[in-house]
Formats: C-alpha cells, structure tokens, sequence
C-alpha cells in the first residue's frame, strides 16, 4: 500500500509533449494534477476556488509569461499556501532571483531532470513546505 500523501497540483506549460508526459507521472503517483497550457486559464481556476498544494510553471511561454503569471497570482493573493516551483529551462541567475521574488521556493532545470526526479523533486519541496507552515 502506498502511504505517500497526494497533493493537488496545478501544472502550467505550453509544451503539449510536457504536459501529456507529467500528467502521466503525477496521475501514477495518485495526485490530483491539472494541467493547462495557458496562464490565463491557470489564473481562471485558481480565482473559481481551485486551492491547489503546489503550482508548477514555466517561465518562457506565449501570450502571459511566467514571471507575468505569478505576479498575478502575488497581486490576486491566489497561491494560498500553495508551493510555487518553477519548472524551465530557463537557468540565468537574474531569472531563478526574480522567480523567488514572486514567491518560488524551487526551480527545476528541465533539460536536466528526468520525470521520475521532477515528480520526487516536487513531492519533497511540497512536503517541506508545508511541513513549514
């Protein structure tokens, strides 16, 4: 039996091949994941009451970016006690600065972590950030 804690996640990522890939491996390990491609939708469901454990994005996006998102989710008070964690390919340090200053408290260099280490990344930044609160 698997005795792990299931959190809800809300993943943001224009990338259809991302979202499809962790979709699978957060839905295995029994989360309540959804994914979006947009940052507008993803600001829609947090402001319709969506209360999610973490939020996953992307920085580099069309339309609304990631640093764009988060402030609004800053600005809108809609994190809660979320964990915000960036997952991008994005690796400046100006950039992974800016994300903790909207709130980040993990960032996660795609091109260099496999699904298996994302997700166990994630669960344990989750799990110490609300051990924290």
């Amino acid at each position: 039996m698997n005795d792990k804690p299931k959190y809800k996640i809300l993943f943001l990522d224009d990338d259809e091949f991302v979202i499809d890939m962790y979709s699978m491996k957060f839905t295995q390990a029994g989360h309540d994941f959804r994914p979006v491609s947009d940052a507008e939708e993803a600001i829609e469901i947090l402001r319709e009451g969506f209360n999610p454990d973490a939020i996953i994005t992307d920085l580099i996006m069309p339309k609304i970016d990631g640093f764009t998102f988060l402030q609004m989710v800053k600005d809108e008070n809609l994190a809660g006690d979320a964990a915000i964690i960036v997952l991008s390919n994005q690796s400046e340090s100006e950039d992974l600065e800016r994300a903790r200053e909207l709130g980040a408290i993990g960032h996660i260099i795609k091109a260099n972590t496999i699904p298996t280490e994302v997700l166990s990344i994630i669960e344990g930044l989750i799990s110490k950030h609300k051990a924290g609160k």
